[in-house]
């Protein structure tokens, strides 16, 4: 029942910055975890960043911390990743998804969407 729809990918210069949206429809996210994983050709798919719904806390793995963070909207079922600072190795397919946020990192659930793209290149 619950969909996720990424958006806010492009084409950006090292040291720039994007804002990248996930909205759930279907099905309310508020009692629920958000986490965010990219996948660049070849690689694994990694989580990189999650939120508690309830009470927004949140995890970063160490290669992005401090340049990205991630934020809520449970009004709108909605959350953002802010990327800043952004390096040509962030360049990435970037997903959303119910997860199980814990001290880990973002363990997926349910309902991965179709990912937006992005790309740091000058």
């Amino acid at each position: 029942q619950l969909e996720l729809v990424e958006s806010g990918g492009g084409l950006v210069q090292p040291g720039g910055s994007l804002r990248l949206s996930c909205v759930g429809s279907g099905s309310s996210l508020h009692m629920s975890a958000v986490g965010w994983f990219r996948q660049a050709p070849g690689q694994e798919r990694e989580g990189i960043s999650c939120i508690n719904m309830s009470d927004g806390k949140t995890y970063y793995t160490d290669s992005v911390k401090g340049r990205f963070t991630i934020s809520r909207d449970n009004a709108k079922n909605t959350v953002y990743l802010q990327m800043n600072s952004l390096k040509r190795e962030d360049t990435a397919r970037y997903y959303c998804a119910k997860v199980s946020c814990t001290w880990i990192g973002p363990v997926y659930l349910d309902a991965w969407g179709q990912g937006t793209l992005v790309t740091v290149s000058s």
